[in-house]
């Protein structure tokens, strides 16, 4: 896709959780001062600096240009880069991401590139979507789209491996997969479902005009409600997450 769907500011409104709820991959990466490590799919760089200030030596890429802009405002080496295509080598002691891999559709060739980036001991820290991620908005999302003869299908953004998928993957390109699992984590949404679907369907409405996607977006709200919104009126998102810690052995 051409465009750049992604804008920081509505990201950072309506998808901040995503760096709020960053613990666990955190603590599996462990940054140490000196590590020269690679964000993958760095957004607006909120991770990033949290690991430069702990005095590493951060490089983060993203395809989009507005969530780069937006990182370097932060001080971060932030560059626009498809990480399916990056040509780093030998260079990392780390490759690092949360909640990006799952927008990259070539995973092997993805997970190939970053174990060449990676110096020999070097370790590749994951969380992303997992199986069944986000399973009841897709469901919404299909059955909206189909009465507007739209096949969600063909313009699914997403890949969501299982943990056996991702471990065969990680194993092909030479990693050893020091752990994996797949966990549940619902998630509450710091709007509505209303600013989760504006912010993540930009390019799957791409070709409906304002009236048409505001149409189709109030649908979805309604058809979510029985199943993502609580009796207190607080949205949740049903994400189930993918963490693995993959070691390039020498």
């Amino acid at each position: 896709m051409s465009t750049d769907i992604w804008q920081a500011t509505n990201y950072a409104n309506h998808a901040s959780y995503v760096s709020q709820l960053s613990q666990k991959v955190m603590q599996d990466l462990a940054p140490q001062p000196g590590e020269r490590i690679l964000d993958l799919g760095c957004g607006d760089g909120e991770l990033a600096k949290v690991m430069l200030d702990l005095g590493c030596d951060v490089v983060g890429i993203d395809s989009s240009q507005n969530m780069v802009e937006a990182a370097q405002q932060r001080g971060v080496d932030a560059r626009v880069v498809d990480a399916q295509q990056m040509e780093f080598s030998n260079e990392f002691d780390a490759v690092f991401s949360n909640a990006a891999l799952h927008w990259m559709p070539e995973q092997a060739q993805l997970i190939q590139r970053a174990y060449l980036a990676l110096k020999t001991g070097g370790r590749f820290v994951v969380e992303m979507g997992g199986q069944g991620n986000i399973a009841i908005l897709c469901s919404v999302m299909e059955s909206v789209l189909a009465d507007l003869d739209i096949d969600f299908a063909s313009r699914n953004p997403w890949t969501f491996p299982s943990s056996e998928e991702q471990q065969a993957l990680l194993q092909a390109a030479g990693f050893t997969v020091e752990s994996i699992a797949l966990r549940d984590r619902p998630t509450e949404l710091p709007t509505d479902v209303r600013g989760w679907f504006v912010t993540f369907t930009q390019g799957i409405l791409s070709d409906l005009d304002e009236a048409q996607r505001a149409e189709a977006i109030d649908r979805m709200v309604e058809l979510s409600r029985p199943q993502l919104c609580d009796q207190q009126g607080q949205w949740y998102a049903d994400y189930k997450r993918l963490n693995f810690v993959a070691i390039k052995q020498g």
